[in-house]
């Protein structure tokens, strides 16, 4: 048997909006028999699912690529549905059949093709206003629909009505992106929401991300304008071939809504008295309500939606409600999300339910918001009275797990309120479980933290007043996040984002999109608008990361100018042009070791600047050979070997002694191979005496602790890594599972040991970046791991690494062949490791502590290597069984 299934075209199933001119196209293989590889494909796409006369027909092409495969047909025309199938051969003789038919669909592929304009229901002077407000239009069709579509976006956030039903279930749409470069659009399938005769189209306007309050500590807001407004357009096709288009313009009408209030960081104030029956269904009277203003706004800046949108993703009950010894009555949802609180209420009309939100109690068992900083996180509900009313907030969201009930009518119960979870609607892809539990929480806790902070961008926290796209924590986070879930078409819309807002000298801000600009020059603290080291290496580092781990080339070639700028512009301010040691920098960001009272690691700066310099262009240079650009993989190579003369000379001492005695300065120079080799043992020596000094535990911050394990366990020190992450006492990431984190925290001592705060002024407890360990998790641990020659696990690298006395680790990942898995477990004195290989793939496996000849493996024939057996294998699912000692 041999079949082609789960047909995706850029990422995605079935999409509709897609503005990319040659899409790309990907499937997997099924088979019943081992060692399956594509021989042949057939791609086939149409504009009739009955492919009578395709548009585009590759014929039979002798290729094992089954991912990423780009259309080159004729030109796509806009707003039409195209539909693609394939067929296969493998190098067993096997042929599919035709694959099920999917289908894409293209958006308003020039800014040409828009004829709405932005409409405003507010005026000039509403920059203060955080009110939202509903917007209305009626129009008439005469005939039967067989085609309608609506491209709509805004400034602000909107939420769309036809005919009385909401259009999509996308939240804060139209996302947030770089707007004065970048507004995205998204596209809606109405048909079967319209009907001939009258119809009418309702929106509610919020300020969201675009003129609402945004990096609250600094007061910021109106950062992209001061008025929201619509831009619409919906075109109708009938059977007869007549078409016809609605659009905004001046003919819409506006009112204010029941929404009083609604900002991102604040919560939400609604008033359901005020609520206007009908107000988004034909023969609404709406003569009371007010023109709108036409907003002229830069059309180039339109893009089809190229991220993923924001949906409700679970729903959790909770697990208790308790008076606090202050006699605050809260709920307790046993678990820190984003998103907020769905709840039923019943009173007399003017009552009111109050809620506020919360990560974590204090040391006395009561509600703890300090950590919020200027966020209120608050909801107020004014029921109109009555019947039972349910009500969920529109634009906001709140990070918590506790939710204190500040006001309510009547006895609460726990019945009348679930929490509703909220992210980038991302496809879940991996999974990893041992025998210890604890990690397994950590595992957990791991996940809700990119849970909680890809909602659109990758923010650094979902609480308090900040929220923002911080570079540095992406860039250390993104290889544990692309385990997670495929990230891809997430990344590729920040990145996006990123390039459009890089500086003119290739400098990067610290967030993305870039709200701080012009911002930090006067701030005490920072001092500099951007660039920092480890934060500005994003450019480079993401980028290669979505390449290595989804095989997609398109992404550097997208990129490359960007992460070229990045290099140059260090090149540009580094000390002749290879020792960074000028600007600011966030360094080795709350390292244990840093002074008394500050958030700046102990390792210096011009060592951490120049050891980052130095691997982005290692990377660049990586990119550069994979694009064909030899001249600048020459150039760069160069350069390379100059920063990391530099580095040497600079920081090792003739006789091999690393100058900077902490433990992200080894692990730096280790990671990105700047260490000598002749001083290698001895850089791998003292880094593990530096970890004994405290006790086996770490000191390091953002920038040395995503590597820490992997430089104990490359350099022949698996049991220190092993018993690094072990550790269960402060500092360690079971520390904080052990204090009954969810999440994974932004500080190792969020919570003290004693049950006091950190200071209340940046202590997030949902802050992924020390989650990247789950990385190692997979690729160590597990064994999991792609083979950067052949990268999206084409060739899948196994090895696992047993260990910290384990009894078994299990991993399973979807990649875009399809699903790999690892299993090891210790029995007896048996290793036994279960694998799975998905077909189209092969994989190198590694058995450690294993002899070929012991190697009970099914016709697979192991050798022996340095520390095991290994062996070259084909797709299938296979056991492998041997002697070990522990």
């Amino acid at each position: 048997m041999l079949k082609v299934a789960k047909l995706k075209c850029e990422y995605l199933e079935n999409p509709i909006g897609i503005g990319e001119i040659r899409p790309r196209f990907g499937w997997i293989i099924e088979s019943d028999i081992k060692n399956v590889m594509q021989k042949t494909f057939r791609l086939q796409v149409a504009t009739d699912d009955s492919f009578v006369a395709p548009l585009w027909d590759t014929g039979v092409v002798n290729s094992s690529e089954s991912a990423h495969i780009e259309y080159d047909g004729p030109p796509l025309m806009p707003s039409t549905r195209y539909f693609y199938r394939v067929k296969i051969t493998d190098n067993h003789g096997q042929e599919s059949p035709w694959s099920d038919t999917g289908f894409f669909e293209t958006a308003l592929l020039d800014v040409s093709q828009w004829k709405a304009r932005f409409i405003s229901p507010e005026d000039s002077s509403a920059g203060k206003s955080s009110k939202g407000k509903f917007l209305r239009h009626e129009f008439t069709l005469d005939g039967e629909i067989t085609f309608a579509r609506v491209y709509v976006t805004a400034l602000g956030m909107y939420e769309l009505y036809i005919n009385g039903k909401r259009v999509g279930d996308d939240l804060f749409t139209p996302g947030w992106t770089s707007y004065k470069k970048r507004l995205q659009y998204q596209t809606y399938d109405v048909t079967n929401l319209l009907k001939n005769g009258v119809n009418a189209v309702g929106a509610v306007v919020g300020c969201g991300w675009y003129k609402g309050d945004l990096a609250g500590w600094l007061g910021r807001r109106n950062v992209y304008g001061s008025q929201t407004a619509l831009l619409l357009q919906m075109l109708v096709r009938y059977v007869d071939g007549r078409e016809q288009i609605v659009v905004t313009d001046e003919t819409w009408k506006a009112s204010d809504s029941p929404i009083l209030y609604s900002e991102i960081y604040h919560g939400e104030i609604y008033d359901a008295r005020l609520e206007q029956p009908g107000w988004n269904m034909p023969g609404f009277d709406d003569s009371n309500w007010h023109s709108v203003e036409v907003v002229e706004y830069d059309m180039s800046t339109l893009t089809p939606q190229d991220g993923l949108p924001v949906r409700r993703q679970e729903m959790i009950k909770p697990i208790s409600m308790f008076m606090t010894p202050k006699g605050e009555r809260v709920i307790d949802f046993g678990q820190n999300i984003a998103g907020w609180v769905k709840f039923t209420v019943k009173g007399n009309p003017g009552d009111k339910v109050v809620l506020k939100h919360a990560e974590v109690l204090d040391a006395a068992g009561n509600f703890y918001t300090e950590n919020l900083r200027s966020a209120k996180q608050r909801i107020e509900y004014i029921l109109k009275g009555g019947e039972t009313e349910t009500f969920e907030p529109h634009f906001t969201f709140q990070g918590f797990r506790y939710v204190m009930i500040e006001e309510y009518p009547g006895e609460p119960s726990l019945d009348a309120f679930t929490a509703v979870v909220i992210h980038s609607d991302m496809e879940p892809t991996g999974s990893f479980s041992c025998s210890n539990e604890l990690i397994n929480q950590l595992q957990h806790n791991i996940l809700w933290g990119l849970k909680g902070n890809f909602i659109d961008v990758p923010t650094d926290c979902p609480q308090r007043d900040e929220r923002l796209g911080w570079t540095g924590d992406a860039q250390v986070f993104i290889r544990t996040a692309c385990f997670l879930m495929n990230t891809a078409p997430f990344f590729k819309k920040w990145l996006r984002d990123l390039k459009a807002d890089q500086l003119e000298d290739g400098g990067v801000p610290y967030v993305i999109p870039d709200v701080l600009g012009g911002s930090m020059g006067n701030d005490k603290l920072i001092q500099q608008d951007h660039s920092s080291a480890g934060w500005g290496d994003a450019a480079v580092i993401c980028p290669w990361t979505i390449y290595l781990c989804y095989g997609d080339k398109r992404i550097l070639k997208e990129q490359y100018e960007s992460m070229k700028g990045w290099v140059e512009y260090i090149r540009a301010h580094a000390q002749n042009g290879v020792l960074w040691n000028t600007g600011f920098h966030f360094g080795d960001w709350l390292a244990l070791d840093a002074k008394e009272g500050s958030y700046f690691g102990a390792t210096p700066n011009d060592l951490v600047a120049t050891a980052f310099y130095a691997y982005s262009t290692e990377l660049l240079v990586r990119a550069a050979k994979i694009l064909g650009k030899e001249k600048d993989a020459e150039e760069y190579s160069r350069l390379h070997a100059n920063i990391v003369k530099a580095f040497q000379d600079e920081f090792f001492t003739p006789s091999g002694r690393l100058a900077v005695r902490t433990q992200t300065a080894h692990i730096l120079a280790l990671m990105f191979n700047l260490v000598p080799d002749q001083h290698r043992a001895r850089t791998i020596d003292t880094l593990i005496a530096l970890l004994n000094e405290n006790g086996g535990h770490l000191t390091t911050g953002f920038l040395g602790t995503p590597y820490f394990c992997h430089v104990l366990s490359q350099n022949g020190k698996l049991d220190a890594a092993y018993s690094l992450l072990l550790k269960d006492d402060y500092p360690s990431w079971l520390y904080q599972v052990k204090k009954g984190a969810t999440t994974v925290w932004e500080h190792w001592d969020g919570i003290k040991p004693d049950g006091s705060m950190w200071s209340a002024d940046m202590n997030s407890f949902n802050h992924y970046a020390y989650g990247a360990i789950g990385d190692w998790l997979y690729r160590v641990v597990a064994g999991l791991d792609t083979d950067p020659d052949m990268p999206g696990y084409k060739r899948i690298l196994i090895r696992p690494q047993p260990g910290g006395g384990l009894t078994y680790a299990e991993a399973q990942f979807t990649s875009v062949y399809g699903k790999i898995a690892v299993k090891w477990s210790i029995e007896g004195d048996n290793m036994i490791v279960d694998v799975t290989v998905p077909p189209n793939t092969t994989a190198h496996v590694t058995l450690p502590r294993a002899l070929a000849e012991t190697v009970n493996a099914d016709d697979i024939s192991f050798i022996n290597c340095p520390g095991g057996a290994e062996a070259e294998i084909g797709s299938g699912n296979y056991r492998f069984v041997y002697p070990y000692k522990k």
